[in-house]
This record gives C-alpha cells, sequence and structure tokens, in this order.
C-alpha cells in the first residue's frame, strides 16, 4: 500500500482498484476495498502517508489524495531491500517488492543477490539436517531443500 502511496498521490477506490484480483498489484497481493481504507488511515496515524488534496469524482463522493510521507518512504526504501525471510514469502512479498522496483524503474540486483544468499544459506542448512534426519522429518526437510533451491533457481534465471 505504502509503495502505491509513493509512486504518485493517489485516492483509496484507485488502490483498491489496484489492489483488486484483476488490478496489476492483485495478481500478486489482493485486498478488499474496506482493508485498504484502514490500511490508509493506519499509515497516516503512523506518519507514513498524509492527505494531500480533495478532488472531485464523477462516480461518487470528492476523494481524498494521500501521498507517502519522507518517513513513509524512507520505511519503504527500507522494505523493498530487504530479502524476505522464508521461501514461503516469495510468492507474495518478494513477489511484491520486484513488482515495485519494476513499477519505480528501480534496480532490483541488490534485492536479488541478498534474496538469493538468504535463500542459499537455508539451502545449505537444510541439505545439512536431510542428511542427519529420517522418517517423515526427512521428507519434510527434503520438501523445504526442494522449495529452497527451487527459489534459488528462480532468482538465478532473474539475476542471470
Amino acid at each position: 500500500m505504502l509503495a502505491i502511496l509513493a509512486e504518485q498521490p493517489t485516492h483509496g477506490f484507485a488502490v483498491a482498484r489496484a489492489m483488486s484480483p484483476d488490478g496489476e498489484i492483485g495478481k500478486v497481493w489482493t485486498m478488499r476495498r474496506p482493508l485498504v481504507y484502514r490500511a490508509i488511515d493506519l499509515l497516516t496515524e503512523a506518519g507514513f502517508a498524509r492527505p494531500t488534496a480533495t478532488v472531485a469524482s464523477s462516480s461518487g463522493p470528492r476523494r481524498t489524495l494521500v501521498e507517502a510521507t519522507p518517513a513513509g518512504r524512507r520505511a519503504l526504501a527500507g522494505w523493498l531491500a530487504e530479502p524476505v525471510e522464508h521461501v514461503r514469502d516469495a510468492r507474495s512479498l518478494l513477489m511484491l517488492k520486484l513488482l515495485f522496483h519494476a513499477r519505480g524503474g528501480s534496480d532490483s540486483k541488490p534485492l536479488l543477490t541478498a534474496q538469493r544468499e538468504r535463500f542459499d544459506g537455508l539451502a545449505r542448512r537444510l541439505a545439512a539436517a536431510t542428511d542427519e534426519a529420517d522418517g517423515f522429518d526427512q521428507v519434510l526437510l527434503r520438501w523445504r531443500l526442494e522449495s529452497t533451491t527451487a527459489a534459488v533457481r528462480f532468482i538465478d534465471g532473474l539475476d542471470g
């Protein structure tokens, strides 16, 4: 949400449209309209967003434009640079980060390098644990190892 507000001042209805299942961001992460408005309120309360203007709408009430504050932009930059912790978060959070890097025209290479390092380290730890495990624990560890090495290959394909 903050990344959308950092691109340009916009209103909640436009954010909700972008985050709907048919929207560009909704392809990765969806959010229902009431939650969008609540999230904007929370970002505003936290000092990460602020209203900038109220504009007329041809299809309803006047709309309040909201933008990211300097503090919000700093928080966003930190989030965009930080690799995700778990492979399970790659489908959602890593994809969102890559989407916003692409939308903003910023270089995602540092993020991909850091993400590869994190997942590569995890893969090494999982491989060692898999060798030591047996029974269902080994099955589960093998699944996690395969998922992690697939994520590393995916990143290598983007980075290469």
